[in-house]
């Protein structure tokens, strides 16, 4: 009825549009934005919500990126949509150091919204400048979001580590241990506690190759008789409390240094079991949930996911295995399916040093 009496409005459409998409309704609900947006072009809301539905809906990239450019150009104060645009160039692969300029052209909107600052922090991580990242995340205090639940304490462990290992490098051992042990604990400001029973096993294993360093064996075997124990079993990685693959290498690692070389064989060889059996497998979720790896903005496919975190999966276990060549080949394809996996990365730079 409203259209009937203003043709010209372009709010009735856009409402409309809206309704049939909480409705399922998506081909009404793009016709009736889009005819909204013909009306008012300066509207950037209509904008962002075609770009939703064009790549979640009808898988079309491009248009959806179109749209919500346009959508920031219109209002570059929405600290939201800088989110939800940083996040879909995220989606397909943008390079690290272009979304990095993009936020810092906009850094006072970055600094308005947790999930981006950490974005930002995460970047820096991926770009190799950890002393960068480490100062941060602890210049900022994070405030919890659901979703949110391990995301700051990774980028503040994944520095501390990174950083460590290049003065590990260096002989610098005394500096690479106040880094690591910084990992073990969780300051106020990442704005979440420690889980009982944390996976610790690579903070402990590289505790150990420090003071090895030092040479105090009794501290360094210590630290290895640590990082050992723990869930040995692999797991899909859908959830951000999943066994991560990368500790049931660090496990392996630690029985490495301690001597307990079948032990340590059984852990890779688990990891490259699960990768063989399940690198094909259909993945869904038929149920509603939380604590995903990612923001839920941009429509997934779970299936792809299960086949890099397979593919990341039998890189860790050839890694550990000693099998280079082999663990360098599914590193390698499970980065030109992600450019964003930080384990990938760090796991495929450490074949590639050696």
């Amino acid at each position: 009825m409203a259209q009937k009496i203003n043709p010209k409005d372009s709010k009735a459409p856009y409402y409309l549009g809206n309704l049939w998409y909480d409705k399922r309704q998506y081909t009404e609900a793009i016709a009736c934005w889009e005819k909204s947006a013909a009306l008012d072009g300066t509207f950037p809301t209509v904008l962002r919500n075609l770009a939703l539905a064009y790549f979640n809906k009808l898988q079309q990239e491009e248009k959806a990126v179109q749209y919500l450019e346009k959508a920031f150009s219109l209002d570059t104060t929405d600290s939201r949509i800088l989110m939800e645009l940083d996040q879909l160039y995220k989606r397909l692969c943008k390079p690290h150091s272009e979304r990095l300029a993009f936020l810092e052209k906009h850094f006072n909107l970055v600094t308005q919204r947790d999930d981006v600052y950490l974005e930002y922090a995460t970047l820096s991580n991926q770009l190799g400048n950890y002393a960068k990242a480490i100062e941060l995340i602890d210049h900022h205090i994070f405030h919890p979001w659901e979703g949110g639940e391990g995301k700051v304490p990774a980028q503040y462990q994944l520095a501390r580590v990174q950083l460590a290992k290049q003065y590990l490098a260096k002989n610098e051992f005394s500096s690479a241990i106040k880094l690591l042990k910084e990992c073990l604990e969780y300051p106020h400001n990442l704005g979440e506690g420690k889980l009982s029973g944390a996976q610790e096993n690579d903070f402990l294993y590289w505790l150990g190759c420090a003071y090895e360093g030092l040479e105090q064996m009794n501290e360094a075997q210590k630290y290895w008789e640590l990082a050992k124990d723990g869930n040995t079993e692999p797991a899909a990685a859908i959830f951000y409390n999943d066994q991560k693959p990368d500790k049931i290498l660090y496990q392996g690692l630690a029985l490495l240094k301690l001597g307990l070389s079948n032990e340590a064989n059984s852990r890779f060889d688990k990891l490259v079991g699960f990768g063989e059996k399940h690198l094909d497998d259909t993945i869904k979720l038929d149920y509603f949930a939380v604590s995903l790896p990612d923001l839920l903005i941009w429509e997934d496919d779970l299936t792809f996911r299960n086949k890099i975190h397979c593919h990341y999966m039998l890189g860790l276990g050839y890694l550990g295995l000693g099998e280079f060549a082999k663990a360098e080949t599914h590193l390698l394809e499970a980065t030109k399916m992600d450019v964003n996996h930080q384990g990938v990365q760090v796991h495929l730079a450490t074949i590639l040093n050696l």
